[in-house]
């Protein structure tokens, strides 16, 4: 089909609308916003006059706020318009500035579909279609905000439609990979994010108690429930009471994310994960887009024996709203086998490439981990030690308590960040580990290499080693193998990947070659006889 029959086709497509209850769904998310921030403001307002004139100026507000968001709500419901057509997808939209944009069929890659609780109830979703390209502006994505369920699942379906493979193809006869099991949610408390949720809600209260002009209650009830107990003491129950917080919010957020969860391979090679108890999610990645798997396990997950799966794919990461969305984890932490069982599934293979052996690195990048675990320890105690000198003597006990606590602890992590180094190659993949507080291991498809970066610092060249990057289109870019020995590095990434480093590389003479050219400089070498 010529290019100009196809437009012409595409002309011929009817267009559609959103769903006519996108305006009120819009106008109710809006409304729970002003609520949420009339409260404060009428509090606040309160201070200088009446409580009573202080709400009815928020209440006034509130009500002309609503009401242009009603007008213009109800515009960008007319003015917004969207046709499938055999070639291209186009979206018409805007309110004073007209944006027309449109996406061709075959570079797209992606249609996942979300719906937040309050969209749930009205069963609408909001399908958001990528290309996996990585363009400033959003050009490479459209969003319709909001469609009917029914009408989403039939955009992704035929979006994603590809020639399906056959059965010999495909030798999984069952499509599903994984699905939710409750006991994986023990591996939540135990990951960074709880701490984090612990100190965000002191702060939570401590930010509310504000609006209320309450702070210094609630600091005053704070230090009488802790009067008779030491300042030691206090700090360390107040980082008890935020981390079992923490935990809780962990738990919570865990099972929103991840109830109703499944993995699932669909016909025409897509793999998809649903997910969300409130807000449910719905990710789909072509496996032509797969370039290999990454296996992340951070420290309190690993201690537990457990990880986590994440996709090294091409076009995940998009500009818009849902940018802070991990769209690359296919399963959340789980045990370690049936992680590596779900990894070799989701690539078809028969082993898991992520847990073949790895070869070790030499002991000099043992060295120079604790080396660097020794001088992070060593500075600032270095500068505690001079204060305590110009200031108080103080400084220098707690210079001595960071030397005895901190060094054997700095050194087991550096001994932890020596063993987690490893690189090998698992069939047609090829497999990098490091890290210790994040450890990762990644095998990324050998065919999906396309360069090595060679880096070698001065002190890396003392040390003899140094580290080779693999540049690949998927993931983050770019996978180290840190301080790898010079001549087993360079042999490893020659044989990885043929014929990309190879020509690069100087062969190294045998004893054979170095007997014959030795012979031969002896005979320039001897005079001629007569």
């Amino acid at each position: 089909m010529s290019v100009d029959r196809a437009e012409k086709v595409d002309q011929e497509t009817d267009w559609l609308q959103l769903d006519p209850r996108t305006v009120l769904v819009r106008v109710v998310l809006f409304s729970g916003v002003l609520a949420g921030a009339a409260l404060p403001t009428a509090f606040g307002l309160a201070g200088s006059r009446p409580l009573w004139q202080a709400f009815a100026w928020v209440a006034t507000g509130v009500a002309l706020a609503l009401a242009v968001d009603i007008v213009a709500e109800t515009v960008r419901f007319r003015r917004t318009r969207y046709r499938v057509g055999r070639e291209r997808v186009e979206l018409h939209t805007g309110l004073l500035v007209v944006q027309r944009r449109s996406l061709t069929r075959e570079r797209i890659r992606s249609a996942d579909l979300t719906a937040n609780p309050l969209q749930r109830v009205f069963g609408l979703v909001k399908v958001r279609i990528g290309t996996g390209e990585h363009t400033s502006g959003g050009e490479s994505t459209l969003e319709l905000d909001l469609v009917t369920r029914a009408e989403g699942e039939r955009l992704r379906h035929e979006l994603l439609a590809r020639a399906a493979v056959t059965a010999a193809e495909d030798p999984v006869h069952d499509p599903t990979l994984a699905v939710l099991d409750p006991r994986w949610i023990r591996y939540a408390p135990v990951s960074f994010l709880a701490p984090a949720l612990g100190g965000a809600a002191a702060g939570a209260v401590m930010q509310v108690s504000e609006w209320f002009g309450a702070q210094g209650k609630v600091i005053d009830w704070i230090g009488d429930r802790f009067r008779d107990v030491s300042v030691t003491w206090i700090i360390v129950d107040l980082i008890l009471l935020a981390t079992v917080a923490g935990a809780v919010g962990a738990l919570g957020l865990w099972v929103e994310m991840w109830w109703n969860y499944r993995l699932e391979r669909e016909p025409g090679g897509t793999v998809r994960v649903s997910r969300g108890l409130f807000t449910a999610r719905s990710v789909s990645l072509e496996e032509r887009r797969l370039r290999g798997i990454e296996l992340v396990e951070p420290l309190g997950v690993r201690l537990c024996g457990a990880a986590r799966v994440d996709a090294v794919a091409t076009g995940l990461t998009e500009s818009g709203d849902d940018r802070h969305t991990d769209l690359k984890t296919l399963l959340p932490a789980v045990e370690r086998a049936v992680a590596d069982r779900v990894a070799a599934q989701v690539l078809r293979e028969p082993e898991p490439p992520t847990g073949a052996p790895l070869a070790v690195h030499p002991r000099a990048a043992r060295t120079r981990r604790v080396g660097w675990a020794l001088w992070s320890v060593l500075v600032p105690v270095a500068v505690l030690a001079l204060l305590g000198l110009l200031l108080t003597p103080v400084l220098l006990y707690v210079a001595a308590g960071c030397v005895v606590v901190l060094t054997p602890v700095a050194v087991l992590f550096a001994l932890d960040a020596y063993r987690s180094l490893g690189h090998g190659v698992s069939g047609a993949y090829l497999v990098t580990r490091s890290g210790t507080v994040r450890r990762a291991t990644v095998a990324l498809q050998r065919s999906g290499v396309i360069g090595w970066t060679v880096k070698q610092s001065y002190f890396q060249r003392r040390a003899g080693v140094l580290t080779l990057t693999a540049t690949t289109a998927a993931g983050a870019g770019a996978y180290d193998i840190r301080d790898v020995g010079r001549t087993q590095g360079l042999t490893f990434a020659a044989g990885a990947v043929p014929d990309l480093l190879t020509p690069f590389l100087e062969p190294v003479p045998t004893r054979d070659t170095q007997t014959t050219r030795d012979e031969r400089d002896t005979q320039e070498a001897r005079p001629t006889e007569r």
